[in-house]
């Protein structure tokens, strides 16, 4: 069995939230801690009218009626009074359930009744409308300047301004001295069979993880973090938020939520970002957007940019040697909302390897199972999941180490990731196929492909279901070449021709002749939230997309794959192996 740990110890650990907060408040009192947009600029809150705020919710909580243990569920977009009201329900001795803003009704009062939370803080009346028939809350605290009255609910509804109304507020409300093992924090995964599991994080877990990385980076109150990554979500909610607030640094709330690459530049213009965290697929397109605004690439990499974080998925080797060029640092980190959520962390001094996601951070170890898995124990690893005794019996080995369900192994840079142990699986023969192989080479062959996903548990071979990048393809500004040979399609039939080139390489990539892909089907559709056929944080939801397409995918086994407008089928020639056939035109 293989193990990793971390060459630095993991030093001082501040107890709780409470205490970071008064700290910090002290310490950098007169910095700005968060802004906003506003009218084309931004504006925003110091540190000791941020604190004084917190203190003064934290008062009005208790005379709500909210006590030490009490769930308050936020269901609404990242903004300055959700981040408020959720440290101040952390920092007095409640637990923060954030779930994802734009839930439908079913979902969210799913969730809400799984949480047991008897008060709800949620942005406006989109949100409110979802959940009003639910019976057994004691407040809804609603965010936005809403007429109030127009609502009916069997709840009391409050708008946030009356939280900072309370004139009498003391420091006595903060639990300073609260325990670091105490639960502060349950946060939902991104599963959409079911209900998610809810992971119950604790002060440690969320506080140990900044400890360990100060001893890694070099993060401090000048620097200005531009985000959008939603904190339901342990990457933004957890790892980068508390990144910012431990170190007094800024946070910029990009106005446009990572949706619009122009906003996002726009945006960036005016903060000029020292560090900024995001996932691949959008520095994948702020790069296409140099192609067409020969001002975004001077824009983007500015004198003052320290470096970018990375994670959520491998970053394209052709991205990574983007920024080398530049000389501008790249970390990648890998977890799980688990493990609050970072484990590892890449050194940016090295060259980048695809797939290798760095060693321990101080504190934590990882060891690699008899199987493969990958296994963790450290300070940052949860308490377990609530309510969900059938998770809690397989979460953790008898000796205490959390399965992770990733399988990886261990390489002189540090851990490298494999698949999701549930996503293998045998073929007909007994082969097993590790289909996140040839997902990561077509992603990384085929800018116009959003979504890759290789199937065929029991079956002769592999195939794939495809889904067009369609913002790229009805794009006529675009003109990306990812491979020689390649050109610019515009309608997934033309995509579906010019695949072959991408599906050819990828597939000579491929050692093992039985993980070769036989066949594919283009499907001229996108898979979205609504549809369930994407999580919240907006991977795809495997499970999900097989089922929904289950009769494209056995289309691809009969010697005759029917086509039509929406489905484009990609067969290989077994005469000729790894070469594509000519696609026929779809009448």
């Amino acid at each position: 069995m293989n193990y990793l740990e971390s060459n630095k110890k993991l030093e001082f650990v501040t107890p709780n939230i409470a205490q970071m907060l008064k700290q910090n408040a002290l310490k950098f009192a007169d910095k700005i801690v968060f802004a906003e947009k506003i009218n084309n600029a931004y504006t925003g809150i110091e540190w000791k009218l941020f604190y004084k705020n917190i203190l003064t919710i934290s008062t009005s909580l208790k005379n709500l009626g909210f006590a030490k243990g009490d769930k308050m569920i936020f269901y609404s977009p990242n903004r300055l009074e959700m981040l408020e009201l959720e440290l101040a329900v952390m920092a007095s001795g409640g637990i923060s359930v954030p779930i994802f803003a734009y839930f439908n009704a079913d979902t969210a009062k799913l969730l809400i009744n799984h949480s047991d939370a008897k008060f709800v803080a949620l942005a406006g009346s989109t949100q409110l409308n979802n959940i009003s028939s639910i019976t057994d809350l004691k407040n809804i605290i609603v965010f936005d300047d809403v007429d109030l009255t127009v609502h009916k609910t069997n709840t009391t509804l409050i708008a946030f301004k009356e939280l900072l109304a309370e004139e009498n507020y003391t420091e006595n409300e903060l639990l300073t001295g609260a325990s670091p093992d105490e639960i502060c924090l349950n946060m939902y995964t991104s599963g959409t069979m079911g209900i998610p599991k809810c992971v119950q994080l604790t002060h440690e877990n969320i506080l140990s993880q900044q400890a360990a990385m100060k001893q890694i980076w070099s993060v401090d109150e000048n620097d200005r973090f531009l985000s959008y990554l939603p904190w339901h979500h342990s990457f933004g909610g957890i790892y980068e938020l508390f990144a910012v607030l431990c170190n007094g640094a800024t946070m910029y709330l990009e106005s446009g939520y990572g949706k619009d690459v122009n906003m996002i530049l726009e945006n960036w213009k005016l903060v000029k970002p020292t560090i900024y965290f995001s996932v691949p697929r959008v520095y994948q397109a702020i790069f296409e957007l140099f192609k067409t605004n020969p001002d975004a690439e001077k824009i983007f990499f500015h004198q003052g940019l320290k470096f970018v974080f990375t994670a959520a998925a491998p970053m394209p080797e052709k991205l990574s040697n983007e920024f080398a060029k530049r000389n501008v640092l790249i970390y990648e980190g890998w977890g799980l909302t688990e493990t609050s959520p970072c484990s590892t962390v890449t050194n940016p001094h090295e060259k980048r390897e695809t797939g290798v996601v760095g060693k321990p951070i101080p504190g934590v170890s990882i060891r690699i199972a008899d199987d493969g898995e990958i296994q963790v124990k450290g300070p940052n690893v949860m308490k377990g999941y609530y309510k969900n005794d059938e998770a809690n019996n397989g979460a953790f080995t008898d000796d205490g180490w959390f399965r992770t369900g990733d399988i990886g192994e261990i390489t002189p840079n540090g851990l490298k990731l494999i698949a999701r142990k549930d996503r293998i699986f045998k073929l007909s023969n007994g082969e097993k196929v590790i289909p996140t192989d040839m997902e990561t080479l077509i992603h990384g062959k085929c800018h116009y492909i959003a979504f890759a996903m290789v199937e065929g548990s029991g079956k002769e071979y592999p195939v794939a279901l495809l889904f067009p990048n369609k913002k790229l393809l009805e794009n006529p500004d675009y003109e990306i070449s990812p491979i020689e040979g390649c050109f610019c399609p515009r309608s997934p039939e033309e995509l579906a021709k010019c695949l072959r080139g991408c599906l050819n390489d990828a597939n000579c990539a491929i050692g093992q002749k039985f993980a070769k892909i036989k066949s594919a089907v283009l499907i001229d559709d996108e898979l979205s939230l609504e549809k369930g056929t994407l999580t919240p944080s907006m991977k795809a939801a495997v499970k999900n997309v097989v089922k929904m397409y289950k009769e494209q995918l056995e289309n691809l086994y009969e010697s005759n794959p029917a086509q039509n407008e929406k489905v484009f089928v990609i067969k290989l020639d077994d005469k000729y192996p790894g070469r594509i056939m000519e696609v026929d035109k779809v009448s």
